[in-house]
Order: C-alpha cells, then sequence, then structure tokens
C-alpha cells in the first residue's frame, strides 16, 4: 500500500485543511509563472470587458494547484464559485439542475472532468459553446426539444488524464493549460508561506529539505511539512531546523530524493531482481503487490521524471541514476539496452 506522506491525491480530512493554505489571488500564487502570466491577461481582459472569462482546461498531476486556481479565477473575477466532480454527475439531469442554478459570470469546477458521463458531457456542449441547455420533454413521437437560456458563466475543468478527455468537449474549451511539477525553490516559497499561516517556525534550510523531498507537489510539500512539525514538537523543541527535518524525513522512511519504501521496491525490482533486463508493467506489478493501473499512474511518473526509469518497447528498465541511488554497481549491458528497440 502507497506511503500516505506521498500520496499525491488528497484526503476527505485534508481536503478542508489544504483550503486555509490555498492561495486567494493570482499575485501569491507560486510557480508556474508562464500559466500566472497567460491567466493575468485573461483574467484581467474579462474584468475589463466585465463579461465571462473563456473556459479552461487546467491538466496535470494531481497536487500541483488545479483547485486552486480554479478558486482563484473566481476570485479574481469577483464571483462565486460552484464545485463538483464528474464522477458525482451521473445523469443528464444533474449537470442541467446545475448550469440553470448559475448566475451571470459564475465559474463552475468540474474536478476529474474525465471522468464525465457521456450524456453528461454532451449537455455540456450547447452549454459550453451557446450558454443554452436543450431540454427534451416526453417521448417517442410526441417528446419535444426545448431550448434554455443560459447566464454567460467559466467552466473551469480539471484533469489528471489529458488523453481521455474527447475532442468535441476539448475543442469548447478556450484556454487549455498543463501544470508540471514544481522546482524546490518553489516550494520552498511555498512551505515559508504555510508555515506562517500554521504558526510553524522553520528554518531556511529545513524548508529546503522538505522542498527536496516532495516530489514536486505542494501537496506532499504541507503535508511534510505537518509531519516535520509533529516530530520537533514531540522529539525537539517545537523548531524546525535542517537536523530535525532529515530525522523526521528520515524516521517516515522517505529519502534524498522524495522516494517512499514503495518506489525504491520498483527500483530494487528492476535493478536487482532482474539485474538489467526489461521488466513488463505486469510482472512488475506483481512482484511489488501493487496493481498495475497503481504503478503506471501513480509512481511511474515522478520516477520517469527524476530519470530513474525508463519505458522501452520491451518494458520498464531503470536507469544508471537508479543503480547510483540505490548503491548498486551499474551493470555493463545496462546503458547499451536502454535504447534498444
Amino acid at each position: 500500500m502507497r506511503e500516505e506522506l506521498l500520496q499525491p491525491a488528497a484526503d476527505p480530512a485534508e481536503r478542508a485543511e489544504e483550503t486555509t493554505l490555498r492561495p486567494r489571488r493570482l499575485a501569491d500564487f507560486v510557480g508556474q509563472p508562464r500559466l500566472k502570466e497567460h491567466l493575468e491577461i485573461l483574467l484581467g481582459a474579462a474584468r475589463r470587458r466585465r463579461q465571462a472569462a473563456d473556459h479552461l482546461l487546467l491538466a496535470g498531476p494531481p497536487g500541483v494547484g488545479k483547485t486552486t486556481l480554479a478558486g482563484i479565477v473566481a476570485a479574481e473575477l469577483d464571483v462565486d464559485l460552484r464545485v463538483t466532480s464528474g464522477p458525482a454527475l451521473e445523469r443528464a439531469g444533474d449537470v442541467a439542475a446545475i448550469l440553470s442554478n448559475l448566475g451571470d459570470g459564475e465559474v463552475l469546477f468540474i474536478d476529474e472532468i474525465h471522468r464525465l458521463p457521456r450524456a453528461v458531457e454532451e449537455v455540456l456542449y450547447p452549454a459550453m459553446e451557446d450558454f443554452a441547455l436543450d431540454i427534451v420533454l416526453g417521448r417517442g413521437p410526441s417528446a419535444q426539444s426545448i431550448r434554455l437560456d443560459l447566464p454567460r458563466f467559466t467552466l473551469v475543468g480539471a484533469t489528471t488524464r489529458s488523453g481521455m478527455i474527447t475532442d468535441p468537449l476539448r475543442d469548447r474549451f478556450g484556454f487549455v493549460a498543463r501544470l508540471d511539477y514544481y522546482e524546490p525553490e518553489d516550494l520552498a516559497a511555498i512551505l515559508h508561506r504555510s508555515a506562517s499561516i500554521l504558526g510553524i517556525a522553520v528554518t531556511s534550510a529545513a524548508r529546503q529539505e522538505i522542498a527536496r523531498r516532495a516530489r514536486g507537489t505542494p501537496r506532499i510539500a504541507n503535508r511534510l511539512l505537518k509531519r516535520v512539525r509533529d516530530y520537533a514538537e514531540v522529539r525537539a523543541d517545537g523548531e524546525v531546523d535542517d537536523t530535525v527535518a532529515m530525522a523526521a524525513l528520515a524516521l517516515f522512511e522517505i529519502d534524498a530524493l522524495g522516494l517512499d519504501k514503495v518506489d525504491r521496491a520498483i527500483l530494487e525490482t528492476l535493478c536487482e531482481r532482474f539485474a538489467g533486463q526489461a521488466v513488463g508493467l505486469n510482472t512488475l506489478a506483481v512482484t511489488v503487490s501493487e496493481a498495475p493501473d497503481t504503478i503506471e499512474d501513480v509512481y511511474e511518473p515522478f520516477l520517469l521524471k527524476a530519470g530513474l526509469m525508463l519505458r522501452t518497447p520491451r518494458g520498464r528498465v531503470a536507469t544508471p541514476a537508479a543503480y547510483v541511488h540505490l548503491g548498486v554497481s551499474v551493470p555493463s549491458d545496462v546503458v547499451p539496452s536502454l535504447f534498444e528497440t
């Protein structure tokens, strides 16, 4: 089972805590500089025209700020934010009820929009494009279709699987952006802000240490900060310096690269058990006792980004950096095997 500290998704209790740490305005949002500049222009123009902004699709891994940006969009436009998710909208009537109750210029945020049922998605097409709702009354030959006008609104969709968004839905978004993993410097700045809100005394060196192990994800960085705070209160004097931070993270089995025990089990399987051979996804999943989808969606993205693993036509292979990290000798045939097809 995945180490909860490094789980990119938030549990219900954590969502409530995150609300206090989320920036309310674009000026307070740290990281993603190019996206931030684009949104400043898009939202600034909408405010000047006193119109709803174009629909936005935000793609990226969990925990990088998609929900936060949806709230910022509403705050910058000075309108209310309505929040729902793709799995919650089971029938066309569900989304029709939400759309018909929107106020002029309001922002509707749909998380996990790639999980919308097809019938619900088709209701969104005229709503997004023409700000109208098509309703069918009755059945059979006597059925009638009526069109209801909707107030202009802004739909913000968030997805972790942009490839699952259908082309008709994607084409109706006026702005599509991808949020990337954060640099340690940006995460350290986020930790500085979070520590001040939570009232935690954290040195600059400690913030840098936590940021380096946060897997490029603000949600994980804030979670680690809270656990380090707990450790400091119980086993130190309450102040978090780099020594306390390293001791706390070592206790929670999070290494210098931000890998937990399952990440290391994957690398140990590739480096030691199969000694440089390419390993199929199903074989790897069985060996580390995880589902193939979990390996592919949760673990692999960061291991690939960190340069510790490669996907090849023959399967998954560890890079020389993975052997170095584990302290294992690199087999002589590893480097040539990475480029075989």
